[in-house]
């Protein structure tokens, strides 16, 4: 399966895990980097001295590639970026801000930069500002998502027809036919979150990943657009940002009602009640917790019989 996406990170699969936060640590990365994927460690749920643990383990635990995913309004962001630098990390995954800020000073290190858009707008600005690959997500994606709600299925051609560097897709994909038809639309790779949230080496609450092995169609949502737009399982917590709603708040009632680390009470600790719980719409399709190795191969024997099939067509 060798493509442009295998070449650049050197892996076995175009299939790359998300950086999720509260999930996706140095257990889930390495697990993935092993099975021929490419692990990502979420930086966005660590503090420096917490990401720099979780490398030197992954490194310890594969001697495949695997990459760090920075969100860039990340408070220490200097901080996780000299961290990364001095552990020889090759690969990083941006996000949630100016692709221009870091790409050629990480590049200039030997480090290979993605960035994550939500539209072609800013995939083509991530193009010119040098990066090496585009992430290009679905509102269909869990957590933090783009505020022009434009879906996986119509935002990967779209991009496509106009971006030169290789390109990812996010956003929906949890099995093998739905990667090839990702790469069917233009994609070079996919990047999966919510499937892996329901594996073994998932760092999340083994609460959360029962509870999204349980979601059907429609149990996930797509709210707080005026702060930052993200899709959450429906619970109690859910249920009071629409009841607030009801009564025309301004940003800074919602900001109150938010509080303070409710993702890591939700995902992380494991109160499904008041927690915030994020995860993609495809979560109705994930129906067991197992290990990632066995996603990994799974996605793939799915994809390959999928080809097949196509081909008789």
């Amino acid at each position: 399966m060798q493509n442009r996406i295998t070449e650049l990170f050197n892996i076995e699969y175009p299939l790359i895990q998300a950086g999720m936060i509260w999930a996706s640590g140095w257990k889930l990365a390495s697990a993935v980097s092993n099975a021929g994927g490419l692990g990502i460690i979420g930086a966005g749920s660590m503090y420096p001295e917490v990401l720099r643990e979780h490398i030197l383990k992954c490194k310890k635990a594969t001697n495949k590639p695997f990459g760090v995913n920075v969100p860039m309004l990340y408070p220490d962001v200097e901080k996780i970026m000299e961290i990364i630098i001095k552990a020889e990390v090759k690969i990083v995954f941006t996000s949630a801000g100016n692709p221009k800020t870091w790409t050629n000073h990480l590049q200039a290190h030997g480090i290979k930069v993605v960035h994550v858009v939500s539209s072609v707008k800013f995939a083509l600005k991530s193009q010119e500002a040098g990066v090496d690959a585009v992430v290009a997500e679905g509102f269909e994606a869990g957590g933090h998502n783009g505020r022009d709600e434009t879906t996986t299925l119509t935002l990967i051609p779209m991009v496509k027809e106009q971006l030169e560097i290789p390109l990812i897709a996010a956003g929906g994909i949890a099995s093998g036919r739905g990667m090839l038809a990702a790469m069917v639309l233009g994609a070079d790779a996919v990047q999966i979150g919510s499937r892996f949230v329901a594996s073994n080496e998932a760092s999340s609450h083994q609460s959360f990943k029962e509870l999204v092995v349980q979601a059907k169609e429609g149990d996930t949502q797509l709210t707080l657009k005026e702060l930052a737009p993200v899709r959450l399982l429906k619970n109690k917590f859910f249920e009071d940002v629409q009841e607030l709603y009801q009564q025309a708040p301004s940003k800074e009632d919602l900001i109150e009602l938010l509080g303070r680390a409710r993702a890591k009470k939700g995902m992380f600790e494991g109160d499904l009640v008041e927690g915030e719980l994020e995860i993609g719409q495809i979560a109705g399709l994930i129906h067991d917790i197992k290990s990632a190795a066995q996603i990994v191969a799974d996605i793939i024997s799915e994809f390959e019989t999928a080809k097949k099939e196509i081909n008789l067509l």
